[in-house]
């Protein structure tokens, strides 16, 4: 028997604003839960919760979202509008193509196509 993923949880400091993030960029609607926890369910997608924690991203992350795009930049642009940071430039290769962000509190995750 196969455990079944039930949502993927980021630390952050500020839930309840970085939920709003996730939803405008993925879809879906923001959630605000109890004891400052916030979720969104985006069409499609795994549940992304937001868990409230004191400290602040210090490392890169061990593990990142990688979000498939018709297309690279008009995705840049968008979350980039909405608070995302580009982290280097666009990197193609023999898989396609990817570009590494960062949410506003510095998550990184990677927007991909080919």
């Amino acid at each position: 028997m196969y455990a079944r993923l039930n949502q993927i949880v980021v630390d952050c400091r500020d839930p309840r604003s970085l939920v709003r993030f996730w939803a405008a960029l993925l879809g879906g609607d923001p959630v605000d839960r109890a004891r400052g926890w916030s979720h969104v369910e985006p069409p499609g997608g795994v549940r992304l919760a937001f868990q409230p924690v004191a400290e602040d991203k210090a490392v890169k992350n061990r593990l990142h979202l990688d979000i498939e795009v018709d297309a690279i930049e008009p995705a840049t642009t968008h979350a980039l509008r909405l608070g995302a940071t580009r982290i280097g430039e666009t990197v193609t290769d023999d898989q396609g193509s990817f570009q590494v962000m960062a949410d506003p509190e510095g998550n990184e995750f990677c927007f991909v196509g080919d």
